[in-house]
């Protein structure tokens, strides 16, 4: 089946461009300037992005990775398609390691369906002072040995763990997760800066949300930020919902880090795409009053309830990005961290057709995956 999206503005990395774009069996052959050369599916000119790749995400709509329940996660993989997210990663919360296990192996069944594109464990291995909303009673020092049977229970699709640096043990798990393709991210940390080098060192090289669950910048003990920020062996996740980090801060990092280095998350949890009310992250109750997400007992913020989509319009709007940098650090920067650019990331012939249809006020119109409408043009 052949498909022709005509008069588009299509976001690439190089610009915007007037044009149009085919597309068959599920992925992209050509894209072209211009009028369209046959008849095709006219878009008014509203823009065409890549579809959003989500590398931290609890869930949505009511359903919650964490759970392992493969219904939930059908759930909250369809919210978050249609929010135009494209790419999910499955990720978890600090849990029993056999409970975690038997998450990861049926999540891994997900991932084996092309639904996930993989599992990403944050916690257990987390400072307890920087736990946010994980339940402290289940954190422990990170075990190289624990970690390689919770990969094994993952059959190949867990990508990601979030560890703090200095804990005893924590070294060792980074250079196994490195060692294993799993991506070690620094996170929920009391490292101070030296302990994040010695972190990144040892093969870790993305930051969990940035600035949240880690010690603040200081001009005399700089902490893990300046440390993350500085080095470019390291990526940066920031949750852009207007409640974790505050915009100044976000474009300070964005000015240090980049389109290249800056990668933007949900951190979405069960809650996103519901209202307010009681939900529950992990062993952990939740309450989500205004759309922010706090814990029942303490009041840490847990989770979001956060879309990419939102992210993306937030990123154009209150950061100044252009359409270009804003589909690089929604689409392109999280594509590489997963070591997927052949495949997604931008629109470019020979890459999966996943992609979003935005309306002049950059609000999703429609999304495809894979060539197939998940939700067609108005």
């Amino acid at each position: 089946m052949s498909l022709t999206l005509a008069d588009a503005r299509i976001v690439t990395p190089e610009g915007v461009h007037e044009g149009w774009l085919t597309i068959e069996d599920g992925r992209i052959t050509h894209v072209g300037q211009g009028s369209a050369p046959g008849p095709g599916l006219a878009l008014g000119g509203r823009h065409v992005v890549p579809g959003f790749v989500d590398v931290h995400n609890h869930g949505g709509a009511g359903g919650s990775f964490p759970t392992g329940d493969l219904d939930e996660a059908r759930t909250a993989v369809a919210l978050h398609r249609r929010h135009g997210t494209t790419t999910t990663m499955a990720s978890l919360v600090s849990d029993a390691p056999e409970r975690l296990a038997r998450a990861a192996a049926a999540l891994a069944e997900l991932c084996e369906e092309g639904l996930l594109a993989g599992i990403h464990f944050e916690g257990p291995y987390i400072a307890r002072g920087r736990c946010g909303a994980h339940d402290p009673a289940l954190l422990r020092e990170p075990s190289p040995q624990e970690f390689a049977g919770l990969v094994k229970a993952g059959r190949g699709h867990v990508r990601m763990l979030t560890i703090a640096p200095e804990l005893p043990g924590a070294l060792d798990t980074i250079r196994l997760a490195a060692a294993e393709g799993v991506i070690a991210a620094i996170g929920h940390t009391e490292a101070d800066y030296d302990r994040t080098i010695a972190g990144i060192d040892a093969g870790a090289s993305l930051a969990t949300h940035l600035y949240n669950a880690m010690p603040q910048l200081g001009h005399r003990a700089p902490g893990p930020i300046a440390a993350l920020l500085d080095d470019e062996r390291v990526t940066v996740e920031l949750i852009n919902d207007g409640v974790h980090v505050h915009p100044a801060m976000l474009r300070l990092a964005y000015e240090v880090a980049g389109p290249g280095r800056t990668v933007l998350v949900t951190d979405a949890m069960s809650a996103a795409g519901l209202g307010d009310g009681a939900y529950q992250l992990g062993s952990m109750r939740v309450r989500v009053d205004d759309g922010v997400a706090r814990l029942v007992e303490g009041g840490s913020i847990a989770g979001s309830t956060l879309t990419m989509d939102v992210a993306f319009r937030r990123a154009v709007r209150e950061l100044g990005l252009s359409l270009p940098d804003a589909v690089q650090v929604t689409s392109l920067t999280p594509a590489r961290v997963l070591g997927l650019t052949g495949s997604i990331g931008s629109i470019a012939a020979g890459k999966a057709a996943d992609l979003v249809v935005l309306s002049p006020d950059l609000e999703v119109d429609a999304v495809m995956k894979d060539g197939a409408w998940i939700t067609e043009p108005c």
